[in-house]
């Protein structure tokens, strides 16, 4: 992993830095600022079946130009976000730590993979890095997710990821289809030990 700035710095200098890149050469995969070229691609993932389900996103040029650019600042210092890009640069998904408590030293991570990279282990090695990336540089004790019990993917990527399941929380959240579903609680604590690659 590489990022623009040096890994002493305090966590809240690092956000206020902003956008980080992340290069996943093993993995073929760079995390990176979100671009004006991946706006395309960011329609075509959001009016995915798949996608709007469990992740919408907008579509509209106007709002997906601001979506970007709150995407792209860090300057809260309430999340960190980055555009999943392959080795060709083109975007293959999305990651980014919220929901961030620097004082707790806890954060949610959320993913998602556009239709024509499922299956290849982008997300879990992206979800991977940018735990790391949590634990080492933002001072994180705990990462977690949550994902709806039957997007039965999200749960084998937060596996792969290293994330233990704690639970499941009944209908703790309410998705674009108007139900609350039942959701797992995956979490990954400082020190605990990696997955070997699968």
């Amino acid at each position: 992993m590489s990022e623009d700035i040096a890994d002493d710095v305090a966590p809240a200098a690092v956000l206020a830095a902003g956008p980080q890149q992340i290069d996943l050469a093993d993995d073929g995969l760079l995390l990176r600022p979100y671009l004006p070229a991946d706006v395309p691609m960011l329609v075509q993932a959001f009016t995915d079946p798949v996608t709007r389900t469990w992740n919408p996103g907008p579509t509209d040029p106007e709002e997906l130009e601001a979506w970007v650019g709150s995407r792209n600042d860090w300057s809260d210092g309430s999340h960190a976000s980055w555009a999943v890009a392959d080795r060709e640069d083109l975007l293959v998904g999305a990651v980014s730590l919220h929901h961030l408590d620097l004082e707790q030293g806890d954060v949610e991570v959320g993913y998602w993979t556009a239709p024509w990279a499922r299956g290849r282990g982008a997300a879990s090695a992206a979800v991977r890095a940018v735990s790391a990336f949590a634990h080492e540089r933002l001072d994180c004790h705990r990462v977690h997710l949550f994902h709806a019990v039957e997007n039965t993917g999200s749960c084998g990527v937060a596996r792969r990821a290293g994330f233990a399941l704690e639970g499941t929380l009944r209908q703790s959240y309410r998705y674009p289809d108007g139900v609350h579903h039942d959701e797992h609680l995956h979490a990954r604590i400082a020190g605990d030990p990696w997955p070997s690659r699968q």
